[in-house]
């Protein structure tokens, strides 16, 4: 978000005049706050079993059921 445009949002919400300084500190810690959120709701997610990390393989190769 653009520093101007973070002004424009925030501004009115503090109450305050904000620097170019406070709208980029402001951009950064919103960034990392749904980084978080974002990595908890990862987290919460049941795993599949065909979802993990290891695919099942096969050594035979593909199957196929012709008629």
């Amino acid at each position: 978000m653009k520093s101007s445009r973070t002004r424009a949002v925030w501004q009115p919400r503090l109450g305050r005049a904000l620097s170019r300084e406070d709208a980029r500190q402001i951009a950064e810690n919103m960034t990392r706050f749904f980084a978080i959120l974002s990595e908890w709701s990862r987290a919460e997610r049941p795993v599949l079993a065909n979802d993990g990390p290891e695919r099942a393989t096969s050594d035979f190769g593909e199957v196929r059921h012709e008629s």
